[in-house]
């Protein structure tokens, strides 16, 4: 195992967690700044508001988009166990 392919792999990974992470990230950025221009045009100073709104939102991204995620990281997960045969010898 060369120190290149430990590279590869530790990119492919992040690459991975990045694209499992996107949906539920930009999910919860968009209910937060709903919620802040909410706030701000009723002018609401209240710091846990956007708790159940981001919660709710999260939940139902989830359940959206969670067999696409399951997929993508099963996928990544069968690739990197059926190469390491290769990566050994």
């Amino acid at each position: 195992m060369t120190p290149a392919s430990v590279i590869e792999i530790g990119q492919h990974a992040i690459e991975v967690a990045l694209l499992i992470s996107a949906p539920l990230f930009i999910a919860a950025l968009a209910t937060g700044l709903l919620v802040s221009i909410f706030q701000a045009a009723t002018s609401i100073n209240e710091a846990t508001l956007s708790f159940i709104p981001k919660l709710l939102v999260i939940f139902f991204t989830l359940l959206v988009a969670g067999p696409w995620m399951i997929t993508i990281m099963t996928d990544y997960m069968r690739r990197l166990f059926e190469a390491i045969p290769g990566l050994i010898g």
